[in-house]
């Protein structure tokens, strides 16, 4: 409200009419809340029932609808990533299993590229050590031959050599020399 000022060309009746027509009636009471007062209350409730209209209409209407397709947009990307979630776990786990037995194909082979070199080598070593066997048999047998003919060498001369010895001891002994026979009959009496 404006502020009255005091007029002092006014008369001292009209100064009391302003102040009557400032003042506070008596039958309202001072200081009380007008909302709470009676007669304010069917303007009142008209002012509610015209808000809460005009709010139910731009809730049902606008933001009610805004939300439900925001919540509709974020449960149908959900159902999608957890559909291609479980598609994308199928697949590794497929993915795994053909790896597992890959795996165990190549160790499959491995041990039988293996055991194969194993073989081929054992097979190798045996047909080598057969050769050997056989080089060192062939030399075994040319040097058995070889012993076989320088003792029958040596055996024919042994008696030939106990033949010499026999007279050489014999001629020392008794200085005389002995005879081929008796040395035949000597050598063939020691053997």
């Amino acid at each position: 409200m404006a502020s009255i000022q005091h007029n002092d060309a006014l008369p001292p009746s009209a100064e009391r009419d302003l102040h009557a027509e400032t003042s506070v009636p008596a039958e309202h009471g001072s200081g009380g809340l007008p909302q709470f007062e009676f007669q304010h209350w069917a303007g009142q409730i008209g002012y509610l029932l015209i808000l809460f209209a005009i709010l139910y209409l731009l809730i049902s209407k606008v933001f009610a609808p805004r939300l439900r397709k925001v919540m509709d947009e974020r449960a149908e990307t959900i159902s999608t990533a957890i559909a291609t979630a479980r598609q994308v776990q199928a697949e590794a786990a497929d993915q795994a299993a053909a790896a597992q037995a890959e795996v165990a194909k190549a160790r499959a082979d491995a041990r039988a590229t293996a055991e194969a070199a194993r073989r081929r080598v054992t097979d190798e070593a045996n047909a080598r050590a057969a050769a050997e066997e056989a080089t060192v048999n062939a030399r075994i047998a040319a040097a058995e031959g070889e012993i076989a003919r320088t003792r029958d060498a040596a055996m024919a001369n042994v008696s030939a050599i106990a033949s010499d010895a026999a007279a050489a001891m014999v001629e020392r002994l008794t200085g005389k020399a002995a005879t081929k026979a008796e040395l035949v009959a000597a050598v063939k009496g020691a053997a």
